[in-house]
């Protein structure tokens, strides 16, 4: 590594454990002690902060995190709320394909993880359950009941809700009644167990915001929401094979987050790079929850670190900190 982003990601990392001491607000309250010292006390941000679980996926991946340690993690790091993601469980429940006793003892343990450390499930993000935009009906309707199993998790772990993309068609003509109707089919059984369905801009037509409103006003279900993700707006890549192509089509983040604050019921907070001050290098964050705080949202906001330049854990503390500094920051 060169000496300059060395010095670069270490000053970063640094400033993600130093500056969570010293944002916490917009103006603290002061108060003196017994021994006449002043002190400040730090008023809440108007959000609660998760993990996502997609943040620390190289650690599992690579063998050095059990993803039954992740509440464990979560905890040591200064967070109250867990963002699980299906597929880092994939190991040991595709090997017994999905049976229900499989699924019985990932909800047993997380559970039991989650209480040891105080914490709350939030949510569960679902991958490689198919595509509920499909044109196939059929296909369509095979991947709605295979979300079936995960609604249920959701429910006997105490999560509010799953969340689901929108692959199939990339045409709008049909994949905004496709989604319609796969999510319809999805959040009339999750309403039954109190569970809400989610859909994260994730690329494709996910990430054209107004299209995604539009499905969700169509779809019209108090169960129904979105999950406004900061950075996942490309719409098409220059390769579609080649995540690492580049954006051909993106859509304006901030824009997008806009439209889709109406219907959401999470936030995730999308990470990659940052500068020597501790900001994004791509998303101006204080811009970001400006926008979400004017929407009247106050739920969970879970960071999601996905950058390359510092560690895992450096980069969850780096964003955590700037979320609590951009929080101080608010109008």
């Amino acid at each position: 590594m060169k000496r300059r982003k060395f010095v670069r990601n270490s000053a970063v990392a640094g400033m993600g454990v130093s500056l969570l001491g010293i944002y916490g607000c917009k103006q603290g309250k002061k108060e003196e002690t017994e021994e006449g010292e002043t002190t400040t006390e730090m008023a809440e941000p108007f959000f609660k902060l998760s993990l996502a679980q997609w943040s620390v996926h190289r650690m599992i991946w690579n063998g050095y995190l059990d993803p039954y340690d992740f509440a464990s993690k979560a905890f040591e790091w200064g967070f109250s709320g867990l963002e699980y993601v299906s597929q880092l469980y994939d190991k040991e429940l595709k090997a017994a394909d999905y049976s229900a006793e499989a699924m019985a003892a990932f909800v047993d343990r997380s559970n039991q993880e989650a209480e040891r450390y105080g914490l709350e499930n939030v949510l569960i993000m679902i991958d490689g359950q198919g595509d509920l935009a499909t044109s196939d009906a059929g296909e369509r309707k095979k991947a709605v009941e295979n979300h079936y199993k995960w609604v249920d998790a959701a429910k006997a772990m105490g999560c509010h809700a799953i969340r689901v993309n929108l692959a199939g068609s990339t045409e709008p003509d049909t994949w905004v009644p496709n989604s319609v109707d796969g999510l319809t089919q999805l959040a009339t059984y999750a309403k039954g167990k109190g569970i809400n369905i989610l859909v994260e801009n994730h690329g494709g037509l996910s990430s054209n915001a107004a299209m995604l409103a539009r499905v969700m006003s169509e779809v019209n279900m108090d169960n129904c929401g979105t999950l406004p993700d900061f950075g996942n707006f490309c719409i098409r890549r220059n390769d579609p094979a080649d995540y690492s192509s580049g954006c051909a089509e993106m859509y304006d983040i901030y824009q997008g987050v806009k439209e889709l604050m109406p219907y959401a019921k999470a936030v995730s907070a999308k990470s990659h790079n940052f500068d020597a001050s501790g900001n994004e290098t791509e998303i101006d964050y204080t811009k970001m929850l400006q926008i979400v705080k004017d929407a009247g949202y106050k739920g969970f906001i879970g960071v999601e670190y996905e950058g390359n330049e510092l560690g895992e854990k450096e980069g969850i503390m780096a964003t955590k900190a700037l979320m609590l500094k951009s929080a101080s920051e608010l109008t």
